[in-house]
Protein backbone atom coordinates (compact mmCIF):
# COMPACT_ATOMS: atom_id res chain seq x y z
CA UNK A 1 0.00 0.00 0.00
CA UNK A 2 1.27 3.35 -1.37
CA UNK A 3 1.86 6.28 1.25
CA UNK A 4 -0.29 8.33 -0.63
CA UNK A 5 -3.40 5.53 -0.15
CA UNK A 6 -2.04 5.24 3.47
CA UNK A 7 -3.00 8.88 4.29
CA UNK A 8 -6.49 8.86 1.86
CA UNK A 9 -7.71 6.22 3.67
CA UNK A 10 -6.33 7.21 6.97
CA UNK A 11 -8.70 10.99 6.69
CA UNK A 12 -11.74 8.88 5.57
CA UNK A 13 -10.87 7.07 8.89
CA UNK A 14 -10.51 10.01 10.82
CA UNK A 15 -13.95 11.99 8.95
CA UNK A 16 -16.32 8.57 9.80
CA UNK A 17 -14.62 9.21 12.98
CA UNK A 18 -15.91 12.88 13.62
CA UNK A 19 -19.47 11.49 12.23
CA UNK A 20 -19.46 8.66 15.13
CA UNK A 21 -19.81 5.74 12.86
CA UNK A 22 -17.49 3.40 14.60
CA UNK A 23 -17.91 0.69 12.90
CA UNK A 24 -16.77 2.28 9.70
CA UNK A 25 -14.07 4.37 11.19
CA UNK A 26 -13.02 0.59 12.88
CA UNK A 27 -13.06 -0.86 9.30
CA UNK A 28 -11.15 1.74 7.29
CA UNK A 29 -8.09 1.67 9.96
CA UNK A 30 -7.83 -2.16 9.76
CA UNK A 31 -7.95 -2.38 5.96
CA UNK A 32 -4.47 -0.50 6.14
CA UNK A 33 -1.46 -2.27 5.31
CA UNK A 34 1.45 -1.88 7.59
CA UNK A 35 -0.21 0.70 9.62
CA UNK A 36 2.27 3.07 12.11
CA UNK A 37 1.83 3.27 15.90
CA UNK A 38 -0.61 5.95 15.52
CA UNK A 39 -3.25 4.28 13.03
CA UNK A 40 -2.56 1.34 15.60
CA UNK A 41 -3.42 3.80 18.77
CA UNK A 42 -6.44 4.37 16.56
CA UNK A 43 -7.64 1.42 16.25
CA UNK A 44 -7.21 0.50 20.21
CA UNK A 45 -9.18 3.42 20.58
CA UNK A 46 -12.07 2.60 18.50
CA UNK A 47 -12.07 -0.81 20.02
CA UNK A 48 -12.52 0.22 23.56
CA UNK A 49 -15.79 2.57 22.64
CA UNK A 50 -17.05 -0.91 21.28
CA UNK A 51 -16.04 -2.35 24.24
CA UNK A 52 -14.17 -5.18 22.58
CA UNK A 53 -10.93 -5.12 25.71
CA UNK A 54 -8.68 -8.03 23.90
CA UNK A 55 -8.50 -6.62 20.91
CA UNK A 56 -8.02 -3.56 22.02
CA UNK A 57 -4.96 -4.78 24.07
CA UNK A 58 -3.98 -5.57 21.41
CA UNK A 59 -3.84 -2.67 19.40
CA UNK A 60 -2.19 -0.97 22.30
CA UNK A 61 0.33 -3.28 22.44
CA UNK A 62 1.49 -3.17 18.23
CA UNK A 63 1.31 0.74 18.79
CA UNK A 64 4.04 -0.02 21.80
CA UNK A 65 5.53 -1.98 19.76
CA UNK A 66 6.10 0.35 16.61
CA UNK A 67 7.10 3.75 19.51
CA UNK A 68 8.35 2.51 22.78
CA UNK A 69 8.51 6.08 24.39
CA UNK A 70 4.31 6.89 23.19
CA UNK A 71 3.61 7.80 26.44
CA UNK A 72 -0.21 8.04 25.76
CA UNK A 73 -0.50 4.39 24.36
CA UNK A 74 1.07 3.85 27.68
CA UNK A 75 -1.92 5.45 29.21
CA UNK A 76 -4.80 3.97 27.37
CA UNK A 77 -3.63 0.61 27.52
CA UNK A 78 -3.28 0.89 31.46
CA UNK A 79 -6.98 2.03 31.50
CA UNK A 80 -8.01 -1.16 29.50
CA UNK A 81 -6.15 -3.24 32.02
CA UNK A 82 -7.88 -1.33 34.56
CA UNK A 83 -11.56 -2.05 32.89
CA UNK A 84 -10.53 -5.60 32.93
CA UNK A 85 -9.62 -5.92 36.16
CA UNK A 86 -5.92 -6.27 35.79
CA UNK A 87 -4.75 -3.92 38.04
CA UNK A 88 -1.31 -4.82 38.62
CA UNK A 89 -0.95 -4.63 35.16
CA UNK A 90 -2.44 -1.29 35.19
CA UNK A 91 -0.50 0.21 37.77
CA UNK A 92 2.73 -0.72 36.25
CA UNK A 93 1.19 1.21 32.56
CA UNK A 94 0.43 4.29 34.43
CA UNK A 95 3.70 4.04 36.21
CA UNK A 96 5.38 3.84 32.87
CA UNK A 97 3.35 6.46 31.65
CA UNK A 98 4.62 9.28 34.11
CA UNK A 99 8.06 7.92 33.85
CA UNK A 100 7.80 8.53 29.87
CA UNK A 101 6.54 11.98 30.85
CA UNK A 102 10.70 12.68 31.58
CA UNK A 103 9.67 15.50 34.51
CA UNK A 104 7.35 17.24 32.11
CA UNK A 105 3.86 18.39 33.58
CA UNK A 106 2.14 17.66 30.59
CA UNK A 107 2.92 16.47 26.71
CA UNK A 108 1.19 18.35 24.05
CA UNK A 109 0.15 15.99 21.22
CA UNK A 110 -1.32 18.58 19.05
CA UNK A 111 1.70 18.74 16.61
CA UNK A 112 1.63 14.80 16.38
CA UNK A 113 -1.65 14.95 14.93
CA UNK A 114 -3.73 14.01 18.85
CA UNK A 115 -5.68 17.19 20.33
CA UNK A 116 -4.59 15.86 23.30
CA UNK A 117 -2.86 17.21 26.93
CA UNK A 118 -1.32 14.17 29.17
CA UNK A 119 -0.93 15.81 32.41
CA UNK A 120 1.12 14.53 34.82
CA UNK A 121 -1.31 15.19 37.51
CA UNK A 122 -4.08 12.98 35.75
CA UNK A 123 -1.46 10.09 35.38
CA UNK A 124 -0.72 9.83 39.54
CA UNK A 125 -4.35 10.24 40.05
CA UNK A 126 -4.77 6.77 38.45
CA UNK A 127 -1.68 5.71 39.57
CA UNK A 128 -3.32 6.38 43.43
CA UNK A 129 -6.55 5.00 41.85
CA UNK A 130 -4.80 1.47 40.90
CA UNK A 131 -3.22 0.98 44.75
CA UNK A 132 -6.40 2.09 45.81
CA UNK A 133 -7.63 -1.34 43.88
CA UNK A 134 -5.28 -3.34 45.81
CA UNK A 135 -5.61 -1.63 49.73
CA UNK A 136 -2.69 -0.19 49.13
CA UNK A 137 -4.19 3.31 50.52
CA UNK A 138 -0.96 4.89 52.08
CA UNK A 139 0.92 4.72 48.10
CA UNK A 140 -2.31 6.03 47.06
CA UNK A 141 -2.34 8.99 49.41
CA UNK A 142 1.44 9.55 48.62
CA UNK A 143 0.43 9.79 44.77
CA UNK A 144 -2.88 11.94 45.19
CA UNK A 145 -0.22 14.53 47.32
CA UNK A 146 2.38 14.67 44.27
CA UNK A 147 -0.48 14.93 42.12
CA UNK A 148 -1.41 18.11 43.82
CA UNK A 149 2.22 20.06 43.75
CA UNK A 150 1.87 19.46 40.18
CA UNK A 151 -2.22 20.62 39.43
CA UNK A 152 -1.72 23.25 37.23
CA UNK A 153 -5.37 24.30 36.48
CA UNK A 154 -8.81 24.35 38.20
CA UNK A 155 -10.54 21.89 36.03
CA UNK A 156 -8.20 19.45 38.42
CA UNK A 157 -10.54 19.90 40.77
CA UNK A 158 -11.12 16.16 40.68
CA UNK A 159 -7.92 15.26 42.54
CA UNK A 160 -9.04 16.94 45.64
CA UNK A 161 -12.06 15.11 46.02
CA UNK A 162 -10.11 11.88 45.15
CA UNK A 163 -7.78 12.48 48.46
CA UNK A 164 -10.96 13.10 50.25
CA UNK A 165 -12.15 9.94 48.97
CA UNK A 166 -8.92 8.07 49.93
CA UNK A 167 -8.89 9.29 53.25
CA UNK A 168 -12.42 7.92 54.29
CA UNK A 169 -10.91 4.14 51.69
CA UNK A 170 -13.62 5.34 49.24
CA UNK A 171 -12.85 4.57 45.24
CA UNK A 172 -12.94 6.91 43.00
CA UNK A 173 -13.76 7.70 38.95
CA UNK A 174 -10.92 6.68 36.53
CA UNK A 175 -9.54 9.98 34.22
CA UNK A 176 -9.61 8.72 30.66
CA UNK A 177 -9.21 10.25 26.87
CA UNK A 178 -12.06 11.39 25.13
CA UNK A 179 -13.95 9.40 23.25
CA UNK A 180 -12.92 9.78 19.51
CA UNK A 181 -10.18 11.42 19.98
CA UNK A 182 -7.87 10.12 17.35
CA UNK A 183 -4.31 10.84 15.79
CA UNK A 184 -5.30 12.67 12.34
CA UNK A 185 -2.66 12.68 9.37
CA UNK A 186 -0.57 15.99 8.75
CA UNK A 187 -2.94 18.59 6.82
CA UNK A 188 -0.58 19.43 4.43
CA UNK A 189 0.06 15.53 3.11
CA UNK A 190 -3.72 15.60 3.02
CA UNK A 191 -3.58 18.86 1.00
CA UNK A 192 -1.45 17.37 -1.33
CA UNK A 193 -3.95 14.69 -1.88
CA UNK A 194 -5.92 16.83 -4.51
CA UNK A 195 -4.70 17.04 -7.68
CA UNK A 196 -3.22 20.61 -9.07
CA UNK A 197 -3.56 22.21 -12.65
CA UNK A 198 -0.09 24.05 -12.48
CA UNK A 199 -0.04 25.24 -16.29
CA UNK A 200 -3.73 26.22 -16.31
CA UNK A 201 -5.89 26.50 -19.39
CA UNK A 202 -4.20 27.52 -22.65
CA UNK A 203 -5.61 31.20 -24.04
CA UNK A 204 -5.37 32.13 -27.58
CA UNK A 205 -2.87 35.78 -27.53
CA UNK A 206 -2.08 35.84 -31.42
CA UNK A 207 -3.27 33.89 -35.02
CA UNK A 208 -3.30 34.42 -38.73
CA UNK A 209 -7.04 32.84 -38.56
CA UNK A 210 -9.37 35.69 -37.43
CA UNK A 211 -11.46 34.66 -34.52
CA UNK A 212 -9.42 31.67 -33.73
CA UNK A 213 -10.26 29.75 -30.09
CA UNK A 214 -8.79 26.99 -30.09
CA UNK A 215 -5.92 26.63 -27.94
CA UNK A 216 -5.55 22.64 -28.13
CA UNK A 217 -3.70 20.31 -30.07
CA UNK A 218 -4.46 19.06 -33.57
CA UNK A 219 -3.74 15.62 -34.56
CA UNK A 220 -1.47 14.99 -37.62
CA UNK A 221 -2.98 14.94 -41.61
CA UNK A 222 -2.57 11.97 -42.97
CA UNK A 223 0.37 12.39 -46.47
CA UNK A 224 -0.89 11.62 -49.53
CA UNK A 225 2.49 10.88 -51.70
CA UNK A 226 0.94 9.75 -54.66
CA UNK A 227 -1.29 12.91 -55.40
CA UNK A 228 0.83 15.91 -56.68
CA UNK A 229 -0.06 18.76 -53.84
CA UNK A 230 -2.01 21.36 -55.04
CA UNK A 231 -0.65 24.53 -55.23
CA UNK A 232 -1.77 26.85 -52.04
CA UNK A 233 -3.53 29.68 -52.79
CA UNK A 234 -2.41 33.30 -51.20
CA UNK A 235 -3.83 33.82 -47.92
CA UNK A 236 -5.61 37.00 -47.18
CA UNK A 237 -5.00 38.93 -44.18
CA UNK A 238 -6.69 41.77 -43.07
CA UNK A 239 -5.59 45.06 -44.43
CA UNK A 240 -3.64 46.50 -41.74
CA UNK A 241 -2.19 50.68 -40.98
CA UNK A 242 1.57 50.45 -42.57
CA UNK A 243 3.51 47.80 -45.22
CA UNK A 244 3.69 44.07 -45.08
CA UNK A 245 7.41 42.94 -44.69
CA UNK A 246 8.80 39.50 -44.02
CA UNK A 247 11.29 39.46 -41.38
CA UNK A 248 14.43 37.31 -42.86
CA UNK A 249 16.51 37.18 -39.96
CA UNK A 250 15.94 36.24 -35.72
CA UNK A 251 16.31 39.73 -33.92
CA UNK A 252 17.11 40.05 -30.11
CA UNK A 253 15.90 43.17 -28.69
CA UNK A 254 18.15 44.75 -26.30
CA UNK A 255 16.10 47.98 -25.26
CA UNK A 256 12.38 47.83 -24.16
CA UNK A 257 11.52 49.57 -27.40
CA UNK A 258 12.75 47.43 -29.79
CA UNK A 259 10.40 44.22 -30.29
CA UNK A 260 11.93 40.60 -30.63
CA UNK A 261 11.05 38.93 -33.63
CA UNK A 262 11.53 35.06 -35.96
CA UNK A 263 11.97 34.31 -39.36
CA UNK A 264 9.02 34.04 -41.49
CA UNK A 265 7.20 36.95 -39.17
CA UNK A 266 5.23 39.44 -40.69
CA UNK A 267 5.24 42.72 -39.49
CA UNK A 268 4.24 46.55 -41.05
CA UNK A 269 6.30 49.20 -41.23
CA UNK A 270 5.10 52.40 -40.10
CA UNK A 271 7.78 54.64 -40.54
CA UNK A 272 11.56 54.24 -41.58
CA UNK A 273 14.01 56.41 -40.30
CA UNK A 274 17.64 57.18 -42.10
CA UNK A 275 19.76 55.19 -39.54
CA UNK A 276 18.20 52.28 -40.86
CA UNK A 277 15.56 51.60 -38.02
CA UNK A 278 11.95 50.93 -38.84
CA UNK A 279 8.76 51.79 -36.80
CA UNK A 280 6.55 48.41 -37.25
CA UNK A 281 3.62 46.75 -35.60
CA UNK A 282 3.77 43.22 -34.55
CA UNK A 283 1.00 41.18 -32.72
CA UNK A 284 -0.64 44.37 -31.81
CA UNK A 285 3.02 45.52 -30.59
CA UNK A 286 5.07 48.70 -31.77
CA UNK A 287 8.48 48.72 -31.58
CA UNK A 288 11.99 49.24 -33.41
CA UNK A 289 13.67 47.11 -35.34
CA UNK A 290 16.58 47.11 -38.19
CA UNK A 291 15.30 47.53 -41.69
CA UNK A 292 17.70 45.53 -43.54
CA UNK A 293 16.10 42.29 -41.59
CA UNK A 294 13.17 42.94 -43.60
CA UNK A 295 12.12 42.42 -47.21
CA UNK A 296 8.36 43.77 -48.59
CA UNK A 297 5.70 41.00 -49.27
CA UNK A 298 2.57 42.04 -51.46
CA UNK A 299 -1.10 40.64 -49.56
CA UNK A 300 -3.51 39.45 -52.40
CA UNK A 301 -7.07 40.44 -51.48
CA UNK A 302 -9.77 38.64 -53.73
CA UNK A 303 -13.10 38.59 -53.42
CA UNK A 304 -15.17 35.05 -52.70
CA UNK A 305 -16.03 35.22 -56.16
CA UNK A 306 -12.66 34.86 -57.54
CA UNK A 307 -11.81 32.17 -55.28
CA UNK A 308 -14.80 30.01 -55.85
CA UNK A 309 -13.98 30.07 -60.06
CA UNK A 310 -10.21 29.29 -58.72
CA UNK A 311 -11.54 25.92 -56.40
CA UNK A 312 -13.96 25.27 -59.86
CA UNK A 313 -11.11 25.25 -62.08
CA UNK A 314 -8.85 23.02 -60.03
CA UNK A 315 -11.78 20.21 -60.23
CA UNK A 316 -10.94 18.13 -62.74
CA UNK A 317 -13.63 16.96 -65.50
CA UNK A 318 -14.97 13.65 -65.52
CA UNK A 319 -13.13 10.79 -68.13
CA UNK A 320 -15.29 10.17 -71.45
CA UNK A 321 -13.44 6.98 -71.81
CA UNK A 322 -15.16 3.96 -70.29
CA UNK A 323 -13.53 2.30 -67.30
CA UNK A 324 -11.42 -0.62 -67.53
CA UNK A 325 -12.86 -3.77 -66.18
CA UNK A 326 -11.74 -4.89 -62.41
CA UNK A 327 -8.71 -7.39 -62.66
CA UNK A 328 -9.34 -11.14 -61.70
CA UNK A 329 -8.74 -11.91 -57.40
CA UNK A 330 -5.57 -14.15 -56.51
CA UNK A 331 -6.94 -16.97 -54.45
CA UNK A 332 -3.78 -16.58 -52.00
CA UNK A 333 -5.37 -19.72 -49.59
CA UNK A 334 -3.05 -22.35 -50.68
CA UNK A 335 0.26 -20.23 -51.01
CA UNK A 336 2.66 -21.31 -48.56
CA UNK A 337 3.41 -18.78 -45.40
CA UNK A 338 6.60 -20.16 -44.93
CA UNK A 339 7.45 -19.52 -48.81
CA UNK A 340 6.41 -15.87 -48.10
CA UNK A 341 8.14 -14.73 -45.37
CA UNK A 342 11.40 -16.27 -47.21
CA UNK A 343 10.59 -13.92 -50.04
CA UNK A 344 10.08 -11.38 -48.19
CA UNK A 345 13.38 -12.00 -45.99
CA UNK A 346 15.14 -12.22 -49.34
CA UNK A 347 14.02 -8.87 -50.70
CA UNK A 348 15.11 -7.39 -46.95
CA UNK A 349 18.88 -8.65 -47.53
CA UNK A 350 18.94 -7.62 -51.58
CA UNK A 351 17.42 -3.69 -50.27
CA UNK A 352 20.19 -3.69 -47.53
CA UNK A 353 23.03 -5.17 -50.44
CA UNK A 354 21.89 -2.11 -52.71
CA UNK A 355 21.77 0.75 -50.06
CA UNK A 356 24.80 1.42 -47.72
CA UNK A 357 24.91 3.86 -44.16
CA UNK A 358 27.26 6.67 -44.93
CA UNK A 359 28.88 8.45 -41.29
CA UNK A 360 29.75 12.10 -41.89
CA UNK A 361 32.20 13.69 -39.52
CA UNK A 362 32.00 17.16 -40.21
CA UNK A 363 31.36 20.27 -36.85
CA UNK A 364 29.18 17.71 -35.87
CA UNK A 365 28.38 13.82 -37.06
CA UNK A 366 25.64 12.45 -39.10
CA UNK A 367 24.20 9.45 -40.50
CA UNK A 368 22.41 8.91 -44.22
CA UNK A 369 21.17 5.97 -46.51
CA UNK A 370 22.45 6.14 -49.61
CA UNK A 371 22.40 3.66 -52.85
CA UNK A 372 25.65 1.92 -53.32
CA UNK A 373 27.50 2.98 -56.33
CA UNK A 374 26.46 6.16 -56.29
CA UNK A 375 28.70 8.99 -58.26
CA UNK A 376 30.43 11.51 -56.39
CA UNK A 377 28.08 14.63 -57.08
CA UNK A 378 25.16 12.90 -56.37
CA UNK A 379 27.07 11.45 -53.10
CA UNK A 380 28.21 15.17 -52.54
CA UNK A 381 24.45 16.46 -53.20
CA UNK A 382 23.21 13.91 -50.31
CA UNK A 383 25.79 14.93 -48.09
CA UNK A 384 25.34 18.80 -48.50
CA UNK A 385 21.78 18.56 -48.10
CA UNK A 386 21.74 16.58 -44.48
CA UNK A 387 24.20 19.22 -43.57
CA UNK A 388 22.23 22.41 -45.27
CA UNK A 389 25.43 23.76 -46.69
CA UNK A 390 26.28 24.64 -49.96
CA UNK A 391 28.20 22.22 -52.11
CA UNK A 392 30.44 24.61 -53.06
CA UNK A 393 33.84 24.82 -50.69
CA UNK A 394 33.16 21.50 -49.67
CA UNK A 395 35.40 18.82 -50.27
CA UNK A 396 34.57 14.73 -48.52
CA UNK A 397 38.00 12.70 -47.99
CA UNK A 398 38.22 8.67 -46.74
CA UNK A 399 40.47 6.27 -45.05
CA UNK A 400 42.42 4.65 -47.85
CA UNK A 401 43.09 1.06 -47.61
CA UNK A 402 42.22 1.26 -43.60
CA UNK A 403 45.19 3.65 -43.13
CA UNK A 404 45.36 6.46 -40.56
CA UNK A 405 45.84 9.23 -43.66
CA UNK A 406 42.76 10.54 -45.41
CA UNK A 407 42.38 10.60 -49.30
CA UNK A 408 40.50 13.27 -51.42
CA UNK A 409 37.36 11.85 -52.83
CA UNK A 410 37.30 12.28 -56.76
CA UNK A 411 34.86 10.63 -59.19
CA UNK A 412 37.85 8.25 -59.95
CA UNK A 413 38.11 7.39 -56.34
CA UNK A 414 34.78 6.08 -56.13
CA UNK A 415 34.87 2.67 -56.85
CA UNK A 416 37.50 1.98 -54.63
CA UNK A 417 35.32 3.89 -51.89
CA UNK A 418 32.58 1.68 -52.02
CA UNK A 419 34.63 -1.61 -52.17
CA UNK A 420 35.64 -0.12 -48.48
CA UNK A 421 32.71 -0.52 -47.18
CA UNK A 422 32.29 -3.44 -44.70
CA UNK A 423 28.87 -4.47 -43.88
CA UNK A 424 26.91 -1.68 -45.66
CA UNK A 425 28.69 1.13 -43.99
CA UNK A 426 31.51 3.67 -45.24
CA UNK A 427 32.85 6.82 -42.97
CA UNK A 428 33.93 10.03 -44.24
CA UNK A 429 35.40 13.42 -43.39
CA UNK A 430 33.80 16.58 -45.04
CA UNK A 431 35.54 19.26 -44.70
CA UNK A 432 35.85 22.86 -46.19
CA UNK A 433 38.31 24.08 -48.86
CA UNK A 434 39.47 27.30 -49.23
CA UNK A 435 37.54 28.40 -52.67
CA UNK A 436 36.22 31.74 -51.07
CA UNK A 437 37.43 34.95 -52.53
CA UNK A 438 40.93 35.80 -50.38
CA UNK A 439 41.83 39.45 -50.01
CA UNK A 440 45.90 39.78 -50.13
CA UNK A 441 47.22 40.82 -46.93
CA UNK A 442 47.32 44.56 -47.86
CA UNK A 443 43.74 44.28 -48.59
CA UNK A 444 42.81 43.35 -45.27
CA UNK A 445 40.40 45.66 -43.57
CA UNK A 446 38.93 46.46 -40.28
CA UNK A 447 34.84 45.92 -39.68
CA UNK A 448 32.94 47.52 -37.56
CA UNK A 449 29.47 45.66 -36.04
CA UNK A 450 26.61 48.19 -36.70
CA UNK A 451 24.05 45.14 -34.68
CA UNK A 452 24.36 42.41 -32.74
CA UNK A 453 24.52 39.39 -34.51
CA UNK A 454 23.79 35.44 -33.28
CA UNK A 455 25.06 32.54 -34.06
CA UNK A 456 22.71 29.78 -35.11
CA UNK A 457 25.28 27.27 -36.91
CA UNK A 458 28.62 25.54 -35.72
CA UNK A 459 30.31 28.07 -38.66
CA UNK A 460 29.09 31.22 -37.64
CA UNK A 461 30.85 34.01 -35.78
CA UNK A 462 28.96 36.11 -32.85
CA UNK A 463 29.65 39.48 -32.22
CA UNK A 464 28.02 42.78 -30.16
CA UNK A 465 26.86 45.92 -31.89
CA UNK A 466 30.19 48.06 -32.01
CA UNK A 467 32.48 45.12 -31.85
CA UNK A 468 35.70 45.07 -34.45
CA UNK A 469 36.17 42.57 -37.01
CA UNK A 470 38.69 42.00 -39.37
CA UNK A 471 37.40 41.18 -42.48
CA UNK A 472 39.35 37.70 -44.12
CA UNK A 473 37.53 37.11 -47.05
CA UNK A 474 34.77 37.21 -49.33
CA UNK A 475 32.46 34.43 -49.46
CA UNK A 476 29.77 36.45 -51.80
CA UNK A 477 28.24 39.71 -51.91
CA UNK A 478 25.75 38.71 -48.66
CA UNK A 479 28.21 36.73 -46.43
CA UNK A 480 31.74 37.67 -45.24
CA UNK A 481 34.48 35.61 -43.58
CA UNK A 482 36.34 37.33 -40.50
CA UNK A 483 37.84 37.09 -37.34
CA UNK A 484 36.63 39.06 -33.73
CA UNK A 485 38.14 38.17 -30.55
CA UNK A 486 40.45 35.23 -31.42
CA UNK A 487 37.18 33.79 -33.11
CA UNK A 488 36.91 33.30 -36.79
CA UNK A 489 33.48 32.55 -38.44
CA UNK A 490 31.02 33.93 -41.25
CA UNK A 491 28.34 36.60 -41.02
CA UNK A 492 26.46 38.95 -43.03
CA UNK A 493 27.69 41.51 -44.75
CA UNK A 494 24.31 43.80 -43.88
CA UNK A 495 25.70 43.48 -40.42
CA UNK A 496 28.96 45.92 -40.83
CA UNK A 497 30.49 48.67 -42.36
CA UNK A 498 34.27 49.65 -43.27
CA UNK A 499 35.86 50.56 -39.71
CA UNK A 500 37.12 54.26 -40.17
CA UNK A 501 39.58 55.30 -37.40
Amino acid sequence: MSLVETIRQWDEGVAAADKKDWPAALQLFSEIQEPNSKIYFNIGCLCLINGDLNTTEKAFDNSICKDEHLAVAFFQRGITFYKKQKYEEALRDFQKTFHELRGNQLIDYKLLGLWYKLYACEVLHNVALAHAQLNEWERAEENLLKALNLKTEARHSHIDRALGSILKHKLFDLVELPMGELFRPNKHHVAQLEKKDYLGKAKVLASVVHQDAFSGFAPLQPQVQSVPPRPKTPEILRALEGEPHRVCYEFFPETAKELSLLPGNIVFVLQKGADNWATVIFNGKKGLVPYNYLEPVELTLRSKKEQETDQNEDIPKPPKDEPPERPAVLDTSTLNAKDTEDSSAKEGEQEELKTCIIKVHFTYTVTIRVKRGLSYSDLLEQVCKKLQHHPRGITLRYKKNSTSEKVCLYESEMEIAWSQAEKGRLTLWCELTENKEKLPKEDLTQLVALHCYKATQPEDLEFQEGDIITLLSKVNEEWFEGQCKEKVGIFPAAFVEEYIK
